[in-house]
């Protein structure tokens, strides 16, 4: 019975929308300026929301501006709240929150909408990764933020740096990434 529960509980790790990469180098801290729309103040994923009372914002920056309120948020998994979440979870409540519903797992949220290539993406659209060597299917998802000369900046939860905003051009994301949808 013992070895039933330890078995079942390395299932959960191995199958979580964690994502962490082992580094023999120093690690390395990346700075992501998104703009919210364009022509406004830039903000950081440091930053939580955009003022602009002047002009009306679309729903994919609302729903951006709503996910970048978890930024530094710990990475828990199963998590949907500011003491911790997961990858999809940080989507599921920030699409949520602006009445757009969501499937609560990142590989059910993979048939949702609409694929499209990754030439086309806009903010709002949803990029889809496999992280899991032994993994056959999709388990972590993130949301485009911005999308600037090429470089497509995506907000997601990762184990090892809690909700935070990073680059389709990192190595590690580019390799792993499998599609990207659009829900809205």
């Amino acid at each position: 019975m013992f070895r039933k529960i330890i078995f079942v509980l390395i299932l959960l790790l191995l199958g979580s929308c964690g994502v962490s990469k082992k580094r023999t180098v120093k690690r390395k801290t990346y700075k992501v300026t998104v703009a919210a729309t364009p022509k406004d103040s830039s903000i950081t994923s440091e930053s939580t929301v955009i003022n602009t009372p002047e002009k009306k914002l679309s729903k994919a920056d609302d729903i951006i501006n709503t996910a970048l309120t978890f930024s530094g948020v710990r990475y828990k998994y199963g998590g949907t709240t500011k003491k911790g979440m997961d990858c999809s979870g940080l989507l599921y409540v920030s699409f949520g929150a602006h009445d757009v519903p969501l499937p609560r797992v990142s590989y059910v949220m993979a048939n949702e909408g609409k694929r499209i290539r990754l030439r086309q993406v806009l903010k709002g659209d949803l990029l889809f990764f496999k992280t899991s060597r032994r993994g056959k299917r999709i388990n972590h998802v993130g949301m485009v933020v911005a999308v600037e000369n090429g470089e497509i900046k995506f907000i997601h939860a990762s184990s090892s740096r809690g909700v935070t905003v990073s680059s389709l051009k990192e190595g590690y994301w580019k390799s792993a990434f499998v599609k990207a949808t659009r829900v809205l």
